[in-house]
């Protein structure tokens, strides 16, 4: 049953009143775009979709017979929207269904990863959210309306109508759905402890960090059988509990700009069917979409503003434009004079500082002194602290927080793959090695753009990549490699890097993946203080691959360390 406002509403356009259908779908377009954002796991094609069913909306809403029954009806018209796609990329593809599950997410970030940012997900909640990427797709339609059900923004009869299916099948469905849910909640946990398991450290070495249905398969085989990971954890909250009455996700900024390019194209609009049977000229349909989402409340989100002529103006205030940047080339082995330079931005206005006479370059060989007032860098080997020596005390900074452009937590897999950080606190760079996959020539990632000041604060996870694995005794087999696989190889001159590297920003900066020889990749997330120390303070187990206590570098002062391939050009 409709709310009297929504039932009013729904009479309204059916009738032919467009500004009543303009408030219905305004209304309603959150809840389509979490339905299809989930199901499709933030694949590019959401915006498609949600721009379809809208339009189905808008070409048949006079022929809806119940007013009572419009959301059931709309939640309907978006999963037949689902499922058609789904065919379709079947008809097309000659690959395993399975593999549809790889398909790219959209620039902004997979669902999950949205979920989080978004409504601010810290612990069980949030464990949820990361656990839905490991379920099937079929699985993802389904938990699309039961995770808005439990929310409160949909009811069971919408969501067994939606379906197709009786309520005592669709409670079938969702029993088995919560249950795979749990397990993927228990795989996200062990993959997630710090320090994690050396066995399934072991078992996930050649993984590329995407979740899959094979490596779903593997990692669960792993935790039925180890006594470190298998097992519910005792503290755990069922998932309809935790998310009760969770707010929609807020539809992103620049999410609409697939449907009004088809729009303002003239293509879709030509062929909708207005209200009440009228045909729509491209013109109105086109004004109709973005003064829809040209309401306040959405068009905040998707940044959009209206210009003379029906033409539109796209907005990012958190992230604006910036030039293209170049690839990065391979990284020196030496730091470059800007690394150790004073902090200024690049590009700040200097209209009053009085201009500096020239020689500049003796300005430049005055930073790099050991006395300069920003950071040192370390540009050799550097020898492995002894593995009982505990660490001392890690200054504790500022930590007002960091957002990531890649979402709360990023898998950087291939060359240029980049991550921008931005704001004031602590960074996680975790390396995981894949000599299995190639061995070589090892080339560092580069830290670039600096805008800010950067320190390298501490290593941590428990190892450095070179040291020996415990399992692997007899014989040369460490994360870097064995003499079956080939080792993959540093750089003259470069640090050897730990598991768990640890940096604190204030402002901003590009982490850019630079593989090109050994294969390698690189999970970045913000971090806090409490968390780097309660890593870097775990005494040594080789039963859980903890070899050695952490390293600080941080002095708490300026001249703490930087890391050693930071270039400030972008």
């Amino acid at each position: 049953m409709e709310e009297p406002r929504t039932r009013g509403l729904v009479e309204a356009a059916r009738a032919g009143d467009r500004h009543a259908l303009d408030e219905l779908l305004t209304a309603h377009l959150p809840l389509v775009y979490n339905i299809v954002g989930r199901a499709l796991d933030g694949h590019p094609d959401v915006d498609d979709i949600v721009q379809d069913t809208m339009l189905r909306v808008v070409r048949s809403i006079a022929e809806l017979r119940d007013p009572d029954g419009f959301r059931s009806w709309l939640v309907a018209i978006a999963m037949h929207r689902i499922r058609d796609r789904a065919r379709a990329a079947r008809a097309r593809r000659t690959v395993p269904a399975s593999d549809l599950e790889r398909e790219p997410a959209a620039p902004d970030g997979d669902f999950a990863g949205l979920t989080v940012l978004r409504l601010g997900l810290e612990g069980q909640r949030r464990e949820v959210a990361e656990a839905t990427r490991w379920l099937d797709p079929e699985d993802r339609e389904l938990l699309s309306l039961w995770w808005l059900e439990v929310a409160g923004s949909l009811s069971r009869p919408d969501l067994a109508e939606a379906l197709g299916l009786t309520r005592q099948h669709t409670a079938v469905r969702v029993q088995r759905l919560k249950e795979r849910l749990e397990t993927a909640r228990s795989l996200v946990r062990a993959l997630d402890a710090e320090p994690r398991c050396a066995a399934l450290a072991d078992a996930t070495a050649e993984w590329d960090g995407r979740p899959g249905s094979v490596w779903r398969k593997r990692i669960l085989r792993h935790l039925r059988g180890c006594r470190w990971c298998g097992g519910a954890a005792p503290d755990a909250v069922p998932a309809e509990r935790l998310l009760a009455g969770l707010a929609l996700v807020p539809i992103p900024a620049g999410f609409a700009l697939h449907a009004l390019a088809g729009l303002l194209g003239g293509g879709t609009a030509q062929a909708a069917t207005g209200v009440a049977g009228a045909a729509v000229d491209p013109v109105g349909a086109t004004a109709q979409f973005l003064q829809l989402l040209g309401k306040p409340a959405v068009a905040a989100a998707a940044g959009l503003t209206l210009v003379a002529g029906g033409a539109y103006v796209v907005h990012d205030h958190q992230n604006p434009p910036r030039p293209p940047r170049a690839a990065s080339p391979f990284p020196s082995l030496s730091p470059s004079p800007e690394a150790t330079a004073p902090t200024e931005p690049a590009g700040s206005p200097t209209p009053s500082r009085k201009p500096k006479p020239k020689p500049k370059p003796k300005k430049e060989a005055k930073s790099k002194s050991p006395t300069a007032r920003y950071g040192s860098v370390v540009d050799k080997a550097e020898p492995a602290p002894d593995p009982s020596a505990r660490p001392g005390p890690l200054p504790r900074r500022p930590e007002p927080g960091l957002t990531s452009s890649a979402g709360p937590k990023a898998v950087m897999v291939h060359r240029d793959d980049t991550v921008t950080l931005r704001g004031r606190g602590y960074a996680l760079v975790r390396w995981q090695i894949l000599p299995n996959q190639r061995a070589g020539a090892l080339v560092m990632p580069t830290w670039t753009g600096l805008k800010g000041k950067l320190f390298h604060v501490a290593s941590g996870g428990g190892r450095r990549m070179d040291d020996q694995m415990p399992t692997a005794t007899d014989r040369p087999h460490t994360w870097m490699g064995s003499p079956d696989t080939g080792f993959a190889v540093l750089p003259d001159g470069a640090q050897q890097m730990w598991q768990n590297e640890y940096l604190y920003l204030d402002g901003e900066v590009t982490l850019r993946q630079n593989e090109r020889g050994a294969d390698y990749n690189l999970i970045v997330q913000p971090t806090s203080w409490a968390e780097i120390t309660a890593d870097i303070t775990q005494p040594p187990d080789p039963a859980r691959g903890v070899v050695r206590y952490g390293h600080v570098r941080d002095t708490g002062t300026d001249a703490a360390p930087v890391p050693q391939y930071l270039n400030r050009a972008g």
